[in-house]
This record gives C-alpha cells, structure tokens and sequence, in this order.
C-alpha cells in the first residue's frame, strides 16, 4: 500500500518506520524545513551549543520497549532533570521536597514532622476539590500554592487557578525526602547528539520518502491508499468549525559567557516577571563543554492562527468542540489522527512513541483482517 504520513515528527517517523519494514510505501511530508517536529535539535554555528530549538525536550519514561526504541536509533546519554525556581528573592528546589519545605519555613524537619507540618497547613475545607486552586491548597495551604504554582500557573494558563480544572494536579506535589529528580520514571537520558538525528535515523529506511517544505494539500490525499494525521485535528478540516484552544510559546533567546544561571532549568513563580522560566540549553548535555551559553526566556500566550501550538487548553468550551470535530474525523475515511496536534492532548515523547507503536500495528492488524482502520485508535475524549 501507499501510505502518505503528514508530519515528519515523532509520530510521522515511527508509524511510517513500521510500515516500511512491512512494506509498505512511506511518503512523509512536513511543512517545516527540517524533521523532528518540536523536538528539533541543532548546534548553536556561535557557541557550539546543542539547543531545543522549540523549548527542552528531556526524555523520561516507564515504558522499557520505548526506551529500547530510541536507544536503537540514538545513544542515550544520562541526564536528571533538577529544576530550580525563583521565587520571592530566593532560590529554591522543585518539585517541592524536603530541602524546599525547610528552606521556605525556616526549618530543620525530619520527614515525619514535614509530612505533619503540611498537613496543618493544607485546607481542611475542601473535601472536594474543584479546581486548581483548591486542589493545591487542599495538598499543602496558601503559603506554598502562592509561592510556587498560582503566579507560574497564571502566566502559563493566562486565566486564574480558579477556573483550571483540579486534574491538572494529577498527584501531590511533594516529596518529603531530599530527592530533586523532577521526574519519577526508570529510565531517563537524553540523545547524546540531539533529537533532529534520532528521528532522521528512524526515517532513513528505502521505503520512506521525505519532503520538507512540503504543506498538506487535500488533493494529495487521493493518490495514497491512507493518511496518517499529526497535524492539528482542527487543520484537518480547515477549521471550519472553529480552532480548538492552544496556549503558544514566545522563547527569548540570548547567548552568554561561561555558566549563566547553574542549572538547566530555572523557573520564576512571581506574578511580576513576566516570563515562566530560562532554560540554559548547554547544561541539558552535561558531557559537552562549551565556553559560551545559549539561553531561552519562556513566555506563554493564547495561540494565534500563525502561532505554533504547544498546549492544548480542554477547558469546557473547547471539549465541547472536541466532541465535534472527533464527530467529523470519525466520518471520513481512509485516514488516522495522531500524535499531540491530531489527537488534541498533551502528550509527553514516550507516550507519543508508544502510541505511535499501537498505531502502526493496529494498521497492519486491520489490514491482515481486511477491516477498514479507525480514525483514532485512541480516543481523544
């Protein structure tokens, strides 16, 4: 079969890889001059430095078939995310944990007496959190919430923590030990020569085609047996019943002598500075040295028609508007909506891979069955 896979992006590359190896013809194309979608990586031509061009991307997962994944088309190198956050003229250590809960109360609490200290702190009241904010508070009180998750968390969403949904705080966040390893996953690391690489390596493979600079055209679609989505889900149908709600992302970037902040990661909770973070990208490939830096100043804004999309809103209007275009999607045939943009979820890399993965086997499976292949194999909703 001739497969046509639209974006050249995490998605794009794996599902097109397995399809090949099948073989299948693979044509991927991209609107963008390079492969890798937002993960792209390249060398800073004044410092040497590898940058995230489209923010960091730092790969963590549970999921062992994913890591033997890209270890297959990239060496890992390890890398442990310790974010640190600027916050009423200190500096302190997040995710919350023992250091931070000390050094903000001026303490010296064992686990137990922390654990029993937030405890008194958190808002008994709230039996059943609604929202954001009362989530937060309900886990650990007005002192810490104001401090680190309500200035961040209006600068990221621009709305009040009010009107946030409380899943967006899936766990607690805490730790009551002195661990600072942002993520909790087995396996973490990042490429040792960028992201851009790794996904060439996947789409290098004589039964794909890649061609960049290359848009959608719907008249494509008729000389290909199916398409693969990964554009925006809304795109798809020229948002012809309204653009679904994406926040953006406008980066800063600077370059600086020596080591500028310490870390790779510093966010900023006050309300008052008006970025969310500066990301340092030298120190995301601690094995390189470089006598020059380059840095990001990370703002977050609503997405405009000319924007790049980074995070899907899913507030009540939008899903409501979700549900009509999964309608629509769910009525054509002869394509599949993927990834982040096509599914309308935020999605973190190894669950993109994974669902890539299902994907493309779930393709093969239908067609060994000679079933038509669904529009989602997930669904969004």
């Amino acid at each position: 079969m001739d497969i046509l896979l639209v974006g050249a992006g995490l998605s794009g590359a794996v599902i097109g890889r397995m399809l090949a190896e099948a073989g299948h013809r693979a044509t991927v194309i991209d609107a963008r001059a390079h492969v890798g979608g937002n993960c792209h990586t390249e060398r800073d031509p004044e410092t040497g430095v590898l940058v995230h061009v489209y923010g960091p991307h730092i790969f963590h997962t549970d999921d062992e078939e994913v890591w033997d994944y890209v270890n297959g088309f990239a060496r890992f190198l390890p890398f442990k995310n310790r974010v640190k956050t600027t916050a009423r003229g200190q500096v302190f250590s997040l995710p919350i944990n023992l250091h931070t809960i000390n050094q903000f109360y001026g303490k010296t609490f064992r686990p137990d007496e922390a654990r029993a200290f937030i405890a008194e702190q958190a808002d008994r009241t709230i039996t059943d959190p609604q929202s954001f904010e009362e989530q937060a508070l309900a886990f650990v009180g007005p002192d810490l919430y104001e401090t680190f998750f309500k200035g961040y968390t209006e600068k990221q969403w621009g709305c009040s923590p009010t009107e946030l949904p409380a899943s967006i705080l899936k766990r607690l966040p805490v730790r009551f030990n002195y661990d600072d390893n942002y993520f909790f996953h087995r396996f973490q690391g990042m490429p040792e020569e960028g992201y851009t690489p790794m996904i060439a390596a996947i789409l290098d493979h004589p039964g794909i085609d890649v061609h960049l600079e290359t848009p959608f055209a719907p008249e494509r679609a008729a000389r290909h047996d199916h398409v693969f989505w990964s554009g925006p889900l809304d795109g798809y149908f020229g948002y012809g019943l309204g653009r679904l709600g994406y926040r953006t992302l406008d980066f800063e970037r600077f370059r600086a002598e020596g080591d500028w902040q310490g870390c790779a990661v510093m966010n900023y909770g006050d309300r008052d500075v008006p970025w969310t973070r500066i990301t340092e990208h030298k120190h995301f490939a601690p094995w390189e040295d470089h006598a020059g830096s380059v840095l990001y100043r990370e703002s977050a804004r609503a997405c405009g028609p000319d924007d790049i999309p980074y995070y899907p809103i899913r507030l009540v209007e939008e899903k409501a508007l979700l549900a009509e275009y999964i309608a629509r999607a769910e009525a054509e045939t002869g394509v599949t909506f993927t990834g982040r943009l096509g599914t309308y979820r935020y999605l973190d890399m190894d669950v993109t891979i994974r669902e890539a993965l299902d994907t493309g086997r779930a393709f093969l499976a239908h067609q060994q069955a000679g079933s038509a292949m669904p529009a989602f194999v997930k669904p969004p909703l």
